[in-house]
Protein backbone atom coordinates (compact mmCIF):
# COMPACT_ATOMS: atom_id res chain seq x y z
CA UNK A 1 0.00 0.00 0.00
CA UNK A 2 0.92 3.30 -0.46
CA UNK A 3 -0.20 5.66 2.48
CA UNK A 4 0.06 9.54 2.69
CA UNK A 5 -1.56 12.44 4.34
CA UNK A 6 -3.17 15.12 2.63
CA UNK A 7 -4.87 18.43 3.56
CA UNK A 8 -3.52 21.65 5.36
CA UNK A 9 -0.54 21.66 7.62
CA UNK A 10 -1.84 20.66 10.96
CA UNK A 11 -5.37 19.36 9.62
CA UNK A 12 -3.85 16.15 7.56
CA UNK A 13 -6.17 13.50 7.18
CA UNK A 14 -5.08 9.43 6.36
CA UNK A 15 -5.20 8.70 2.86
CA UNK A 16 -4.06 5.43 0.50
CA UNK A 17 -3.50 5.79 -3.06
CA UNK A 18 -5.70 3.43 -5.31
CA UNK A 19 -4.23 1.66 -8.10
CA UNK A 20 -5.49 4.66 -10.52
CA UNK A 21 -3.37 7.24 -8.70
CA UNK A 22 -6.33 8.40 -6.64
CA UNK A 23 -6.77 9.48 -2.79
CA UNK A 24 -9.28 7.24 -1.10
CA UNK A 25 -9.53 8.85 2.14
CA UNK A 26 -9.37 5.99 5.11
CA UNK A 27 -10.10 8.57 8.18
CA UNK A 28 -12.66 6.28 9.12
CA UNK A 29 -11.19 3.58 9.47
CA UNK A 30 -7.73 4.91 11.06
CA UNK A 31 -7.77 9.12 12.57
CA UNK A 32 -4.08 9.27 11.02
CA UNK A 33 -1.20 7.75 9.74
CA UNK A 34 0.60 7.36 13.42
CA UNK A 35 1.82 4.99 15.95
CA UNK A 36 -1.34 2.62 16.26
CA UNK A 37 -2.33 3.01 12.98
CA UNK A 38 1.15 1.31 11.72
CA UNK A 39 1.18 -2.08 13.32
CA UNK A 40 0.84 -4.96 11.27
CA UNK A 41 -2.72 -5.54 12.48
CA UNK A 42 -3.79 -2.04 11.37
CA UNK A 43 -2.16 -2.49 8.03
CA UNK A 44 -3.69 -5.75 7.29
CA UNK A 45 -6.83 -4.48 7.65
CA UNK A 46 -6.56 -1.55 5.63
CA UNK A 47 -4.67 -4.09 2.75
CA UNK A 48 -7.98 -5.93 3.13
CA UNK A 49 -10.33 -3.28 2.40
CA UNK A 50 -10.65 -2.78 -1.37
CA UNK A 51 -9.95 1.40 -1.95
CA UNK A 52 -13.30 1.57 -4.66
CA UNK A 53 -14.87 1.26 -1.78
CA UNK A 54 -13.67 4.44 -0.09
CA UNK A 55 -14.35 7.92 -0.53
CA UNK A 56 -12.47 9.72 -3.58
CA UNK A 57 -10.23 12.82 -2.49
CA UNK A 58 -11.54 15.34 -5.17
CA UNK A 59 -9.54 17.97 -6.66
CA UNK A 60 -5.58 18.48 -5.75
CA UNK A 61 -4.96 18.30 -2.00
CA UNK A 62 -1.53 19.34 -0.72
CA UNK A 63 0.30 16.08 0.68
CA UNK A 64 1.39 16.20 3.40
CA UNK A 65 4.00 14.56 5.44
CA UNK A 66 3.68 10.73 5.18
CA UNK A 67 3.82 10.02 8.96
CA UNK A 68 2.20 12.25 11.78
CA UNK A 69 3.07 12.55 15.44
CA UNK A 70 6.83 11.33 14.69
CA UNK A 71 8.78 10.58 17.67
CA UNK A 72 12.42 10.24 16.50
CA UNK A 73 14.00 11.46 13.72
CA UNK A 74 16.99 9.68 13.43
CA UNK A 75 19.56 10.15 11.06
CA UNK A 76 23.02 8.40 9.66
CA UNK A 77 25.70 10.00 8.55
CA UNK A 78 28.43 9.00 6.13
CA UNK A 79 26.53 5.88 5.50
CA UNK A 80 27.75 5.37 1.34
CA UNK A 81 31.59 5.22 1.24
CA UNK A 82 31.65 7.69 -1.81
CA UNK A 83 29.87 10.61 0.08
CA UNK A 84 31.80 9.65 2.76
CA UNK A 85 34.78 10.63 0.25
CA UNK A 86 33.68 13.52 -1.28
CA UNK A 87 32.87 15.60 2.12
CA UNK A 88 37.00 14.53 2.88
CA UNK A 89 35.58 12.09 5.72
CA UNK A 90 36.61 8.52 6.33
CA UNK A 91 34.05 5.82 6.46
CA UNK A 92 33.02 5.45 10.11
CA UNK A 93 34.07 1.82 12.14
CA UNK A 94 30.01 2.31 13.09
CA UNK A 95 26.74 4.22 11.72
CA UNK A 96 27.40 7.81 12.50
CA UNK A 97 23.72 8.63 14.64
CA UNK A 98 22.30 11.74 15.15
CA UNK A 99 19.18 13.37 15.55
CA UNK A 100 17.01 15.55 13.34
CA UNK A 101 14.20 18.08 15.03
CA UNK A 102 10.94 16.88 14.40
CA UNK A 103 10.12 20.30 13.87
CA UNK A 104 12.00 20.26 10.63
CA UNK A 105 9.53 18.15 9.09
CA UNK A 106 7.47 18.82 6.23
CA UNK A 107 5.21 18.09 3.53
CA UNK A 108 7.19 16.83 0.57
CA UNK A 109 6.63 19.95 -1.77
CA UNK A 110 5.94 22.49 0.38
CA UNK A 111 9.17 24.26 -0.33
CA UNK A 112 12.65 24.74 1.78
CA UNK A 113 12.89 27.92 3.61
CA UNK A 114 16.70 28.83 4.52
CA UNK A 115 17.49 30.02 7.80
CA UNK A 116 18.50 33.37 8.25
CA UNK A 117 21.79 33.80 7.93
CA UNK A 118 22.22 30.73 5.73
CA UNK A 119 24.70 30.86 2.84
CA UNK A 120 25.37 26.71 2.41
CA UNK A 121 22.01 25.63 2.44
CA UNK A 122 22.40 21.85 0.66
CA UNK A 123 20.50 18.47 -0.39
CA UNK A 124 20.54 14.98 0.52
CA UNK A 125 18.26 12.55 -1.36
CA UNK A 126 17.53 9.07 1.30
CA UNK A 127 15.81 6.55 1.67
CA UNK A 128 13.28 6.86 5.16
CA UNK A 129 12.49 3.42 6.91
CA UNK A 130 9.18 3.96 9.32
CA UNK A 131 8.79 1.88 12.30
CA UNK A 132 5.80 -0.20 12.91
CA UNK A 133 6.34 -2.25 16.08
CA UNK A 134 8.30 -1.11 18.90
CA UNK A 135 12.19 -2.55 18.28
CA UNK A 136 14.38 -2.99 21.52
CA UNK A 137 17.53 -5.18 21.10
CA UNK A 138 16.39 -6.80 18.16
CA UNK A 139 18.61 -9.16 16.05
CA UNK A 140 19.53 -7.91 12.25
CA UNK A 141 17.40 -10.96 10.49
CA UNK A 142 14.13 -9.69 12.65
CA UNK A 143 14.62 -6.12 11.85
CA UNK A 144 12.76 -5.41 9.20
CA UNK A 145 9.60 -7.30 10.86
CA UNK A 146 9.71 -3.83 13.00
CA UNK A 147 9.25 -1.62 10.00
CA UNK A 148 6.19 -0.78 8.77
CA UNK A 149 7.14 0.76 5.12
CA UNK A 150 9.53 3.20 3.45
CA UNK A 151 9.67 6.89 2.04
CA UNK A 152 11.45 9.88 0.57
CA UNK A 153 13.67 12.30 2.79
CA UNK A 154 15.07 15.19 1.82
CA UNK A 155 17.64 15.58 4.76
CA UNK A 156 18.13 19.32 3.95
CA UNK A 157 20.99 20.56 5.74
CA UNK A 158 23.27 23.90 6.36
CA UNK A 159 26.77 23.06 6.20
CA UNK A 160 28.04 26.19 8.11
CA UNK A 161 26.22 25.97 10.82
CA UNK A 162 26.89 21.80 10.44
CA UNK A 163 30.46 21.57 10.33
CA UNK A 164 31.72 25.29 11.01
CA UNK A 165 30.33 26.16 14.03
CA UNK A 166 31.78 23.64 16.24
CA UNK A 167 29.31 20.57 18.43
CA UNK A 168 27.17 18.18 16.64
CA UNK A 169 25.56 17.90 13.65
CA UNK A 170 21.81 18.22 14.52
CA UNK A 171 22.39 22.65 14.48
CA UNK A 172 22.24 22.33 10.77
CA UNK A 173 19.39 19.97 10.07
CA UNK A 174 16.90 20.92 12.18
CA UNK A 175 15.87 24.40 10.74
CA UNK A 176 12.10 24.72 9.92
CA UNK A 177 11.21 22.67 6.72
CA UNK A 178 14.50 20.45 6.75
CA UNK A 179 12.86 17.67 7.08
CA UNK A 180 10.58 16.72 3.82
CA UNK A 181 9.06 13.48 4.22
CA UNK A 182 6.87 11.36 1.82
CA UNK A 183 4.47 11.47 -0.25
CA UNK A 184 3.68 8.02 0.59
CA UNK A 185 4.84 5.59 2.98
CA UNK A 186 4.91 2.55 0.81
CA UNK A 187 4.64 -0.17 3.16
CA UNK A 188 7.30 -3.31 3.42
CA UNK A 189 5.89 -6.11 1.50
CA UNK A 190 5.82 -3.31 -1.90
CA UNK A 191 9.51 -3.46 -0.84
CA UNK A 192 10.76 -6.58 -0.77
CA UNK A 193 14.68 -5.16 -0.85
CA UNK A 194 15.45 -2.06 0.50
CA UNK A 195 18.78 -2.52 -0.87
CA UNK A 196 18.32 -2.30 -4.50
CA UNK A 197 16.20 1.19 -5.18
CA UNK A 198 17.54 3.83 -7.40
CA UNK A 199 17.61 7.38 -5.98
CA UNK A 200 18.09 10.87 -7.50
CA UNK A 201 18.01 14.49 -7.04
CA UNK A 202 18.36 17.32 -9.64
CA UNK A 203 18.40 21.36 -8.88
CA UNK A 204 16.67 22.91 -12.08
CA UNK A 205 16.91 20.42 -13.50
CA UNK A 206 20.44 19.52 -13.47
CA UNK A 207 20.93 16.24 -11.88
CA UNK A 208 23.30 16.22 -9.02
CA UNK A 209 22.93 12.86 -7.18
CA UNK A 210 22.12 9.67 -9.24
CA UNK A 211 22.64 6.17 -6.94
CA UNK A 212 21.56 3.06 -5.31
CA UNK A 213 20.76 2.06 -2.08
CA UNK A 214 22.86 -0.80 -3.12
CA UNK A 215 26.10 1.08 -1.98
CA UNK A 216 24.55 1.56 1.68
CA UNK A 217 27.97 0.90 4.11
CA UNK A 218 25.08 -0.17 6.57
CA UNK A 219 21.70 -1.86 5.16
CA UNK A 220 18.60 -1.08 6.65
CA UNK A 221 17.89 -4.33 8.69
CA UNK A 222 20.98 -3.20 10.04
CA UNK A 223 20.60 0.36 11.28
CA UNK A 224 17.14 -1.18 12.77
CA UNK A 225 18.90 -3.51 15.09
CA UNK A 226 22.15 -1.23 15.86
CA UNK A 227 20.09 1.50 16.73
CA UNK A 228 17.71 -0.52 18.65
CA UNK A 229 20.71 -1.87 21.23
CA UNK A 230 20.81 2.34 22.08
CA UNK A 231 17.19 3.04 21.92
CA UNK A 232 13.55 2.03 21.69
CA UNK A 233 12.24 2.66 18.37
CA UNK A 234 8.63 3.27 18.58
CA UNK A 235 5.99 2.90 15.82
CA UNK A 236 6.09 6.18 13.90
CA UNK A 237 10.02 6.98 14.51
CA UNK A 238 11.63 7.80 11.06
CA UNK A 239 15.19 7.06 10.10
CA UNK A 240 16.92 8.74 7.36
CA UNK A 241 20.01 6.60 6.31
CA UNK A 242 22.17 8.30 4.59
CA UNK A 243 22.83 9.97 1.03
CA UNK A 244 24.95 8.80 -2.01
CA UNK A 245 27.28 11.34 -3.72
CA UNK A 246 26.45 14.13 -5.29
CA UNK A 247 25.51 16.62 -2.67
CA UNK A 248 26.30 20.34 -3.23
CA UNK A 249 29.10 20.49 -0.66
CA UNK A 250 31.45 17.73 -2.78
CA UNK A 251 31.00 19.76 -5.73
CA UNK A 252 34.34 21.48 -7.01
CA UNK A 253 33.22 24.63 -6.40
CA UNK A 254 30.85 24.17 -3.53
CA UNK A 255 27.30 24.97 -4.83
CA UNK A 256 24.48 25.70 -2.55
CA UNK A 257 21.08 26.14 -2.94
CA UNK A 258 19.64 29.73 -3.70
CA UNK A 259 16.18 31.51 -3.23
CA UNK A 260 14.10 30.47 -6.52
CA UNK A 261 16.07 26.88 -6.99
CA UNK A 262 13.36 24.39 -7.56
CA UNK A 263 14.32 21.13 -6.54
CA UNK A 264 13.41 17.59 -7.17
CA UNK A 265 13.99 14.05 -5.66
CA UNK A 266 12.77 11.06 -5.67
CA UNK A 267 13.23 7.29 -5.03
CA UNK A 268 12.62 3.88 -7.47
CA UNK A 269 8.61 2.91 -6.08
CA UNK A 270 8.94 5.26 -3.41
CA UNK A 271 7.60 8.57 -5.61
CA UNK A 272 8.93 12.22 -5.92
CA UNK A 273 9.38 15.50 -3.96
CA UNK A 274 9.60 18.43 -5.43
CA UNK A 275 10.49 22.09 -3.44
CA UNK A 276 10.82 25.72 -3.81
CA UNK A 277 13.85 27.20 -1.79
CA UNK A 278 13.05 30.47 -0.40
CA UNK A 279 14.62 32.82 2.27
CA UNK A 280 13.36 33.18 5.56
CA UNK A 281 10.50 36.16 5.14
CA UNK A 282 11.20 37.10 9.11
CA UNK A 283 8.06 35.57 10.37
CA UNK A 284 7.85 32.61 12.78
Amino acid sequence: MKLLRYGPPGQEKPGVLDRDGNIRDISSIVPDITGEALSSGSLERLRSIDPSTLPRVEGDPRIGPCVGQVGKFICIGLNYSDHAAESGMAVPPEPIIFMKATSAICGPNDGIEMPRGSEKTDWEVELGIVIGKTAKYVDEAQALEHVAGYCVVNDVSERSFQIERSGQWTKGKSADTFGPIGPWLVTRDEIPNPQNLGMWLEVDGNRYQNGSTETMVYGAAFLVSYLSQFMSLQPGDVIATGTPPGVGMGMKPPVYLRSGNRVRLGIEGLGEQEQLVRSWNGQV
